[in-house]
């Protein structure tokens, strides 16, 4: 009997790429308290312990807004607020501490958990926290004396990264504290973005109640770059919380290479997000520096001038500039100050509910910096977007390249009619599939 691989086994698997991509970086968790106070919060605690276990380093902020306005509200204080921003005054401020303190000591109790049979059983965390942020007064704005409402002056990186080092999670409040030793109620969103820029954070993850960035018509937006969000924020065509979509575009503005947005309602979605190739949730990154997008027939000299070396190295059919023009609709490019220095090509078969990836080229004074995985995941989600679930390239050269990317070998015969009819033996190219679903 022949036991079948197990989902979890290929799970596993396939995320070892992700592992050892994300050993030794930092990383900056922002969740509200309104997911702390979620029941998949729990969970969420279970899937930070796993990323410390696998040397993630870790900076978690937390936010405390409704329980704060609980404690507000029992001890019969008036809430202000001006351009929603809380105004906390001296009894305020007192549930301000009350609150943080309370859901950070939670925070610490479930890191701290290690019964038998749970998740967090031997994995001994180390929690810190501490007077790592350094505030400053919101002042007097618009007539509205803030009083010890505040905004971050300064992170204490040496005190963070000294923790960091030592193999602690890094466990930041919404409060800072002054030179004249008072304290202040800060934004979370504040200290976790301040402190993504001066940590110099490879990433900034940010819990929401959706499951990432949608636009109005309801898609969920996987990848999208920060230009693009402004732009849509503007004209009111996101529906995120506010305070979520900040976050991701100050810090990604700031430098910081990657800024993820998840559900916190979602189990397991943080994992999903970090290990797998198609996420949970969404991506916002800075525009790139080149341009990918759809070729047109201004761009069949400069593909042709790229594929020309593999063509005569028998890496790729050689193609007329005549059958170009004619299939330049297919074809993807790169384009760096008006260079082509990338392409591939994408040819449909909806009867057999496959397509073909074909001429996949990079210039070989760029190669090495993840161009043909960019062209790879654009001609993916082309195809899903015509209803494709299923992927095929031939090739001679570059089968490892392909392996490398979730391809698996096949036969011949997998290919469909019309593109068997055409195979040619003498060439006898290597076929492999990938599927999209």
């Amino acid at each position: 009997m022949v036991l079948q691989q197990s989902e979890g086994i290929k799970l596993f698997r396939s995320s070892l790429p992700y592992i050892n991509a994300h050993r030794g970086k930092t990383f900056v968790l922002m969740f509200g308290g309104e997911a702390i106070e979620d029941p998949n919060f729990a969970n969420i605690i279970h899937d930070i312990a796993l990323l410390a276990s696998l040397g993630v380093r870790l900076v978690l902020v937390h936010g405390a807004r409704p329980q704060i306005d609980e404690r507000v509200a029992l001890r019969a204080i008036e809430s202000r607020f001006a351009n929603g921003v809380r105004v906390t005054d001296k009894p305020t401020l007192e549930c301000v501490k009350d609150a943080a303190g309370s859901v950070r000591s939670q925070i610490e109790a479930l890191l701290t958990m290690g019964l038998p049979n749970s998740p967090m059983h031997g994995a001994q965390i180390r929690v810190c926290t501490g007077n790592l942020v350094v505030a400053k007064p919101m002042g007097v704005r618009e007539g509205v004396d803030f009083e010890n409402t505040g905004l971050v002056r300064r992170i204490d990186t040496t005190g963070i990264n000294d923790h960091l080092n030592d193999g602690s999670i890094v466990l930041l409040s919404p409060m800072g504290y002054s030179a004249t030793g008072e304290v202040f109620n800060l934004s979370h969103e504040d200290v976790a973005t301040q402190a993504a820029i001066a940590l110099a954070a490879d990433k900034i993850i940010v819990f929401s109640n959706y499951e990432g960035v949608y636009n109005q018509s309801g898609k969920l937006l996987r990848t999208i770059e920060r230009p693009r969000l402004e732009e849509m924020m503007r004209d009111g065509e996101i529906n995120t919380e506010e305070t979520v979509l900040r976050a991701l575009i100050t810090s990604v503005a700031a430098g910081i290479p990657r800024a993820h947005c998840v559900s916190y309602e979602k189990d397991g979605a943080l994992l999903q997000e970090l290990f797998t190739r198609d996420g949970a949730g969404s991506l916002v990154l800075e525009h790139h520096y080149e341009q990918l997008r759809t070729a047109t027939i201004d761009d069949v000299g400069g593909i042709l001038n790229l594929i020309k070396p593999l063509e005569e190295s028998g890496a790729l059919v050689k193609r007329s500039r005549e059958r170009l023009e004619n299939e330049i609709d297919q074809f993807i490019v790169i384009v760096r100050d008006g260079m082509i220095i990338g392409c591939a090509a994408l040819y449909l078969y909806p009867q057999d509910n496959c397509a073909e990836l074909a001429c996949v080229a990079t210039h070989s004074d760029y190669r090495g910096k993840n161009r043909g995985e960019r062209i790879l995941e654009a001609v993916k989600q082309r195809a899903m977007e015509n209803g494709i679930n299923n992927l095929f390239v031939l090739t001679t050269l570059t089968a490892h390249w392909f392996l490398e990317q979730g391809f698996q070998p096949a036969d011949i015969s997998m290919l469909p009619g019309a593109k068997k009819e055409l195979y040619n033996f003498q060439r006898n190219s290597k076929v492999f599939t990938l599927s999209l679903t």
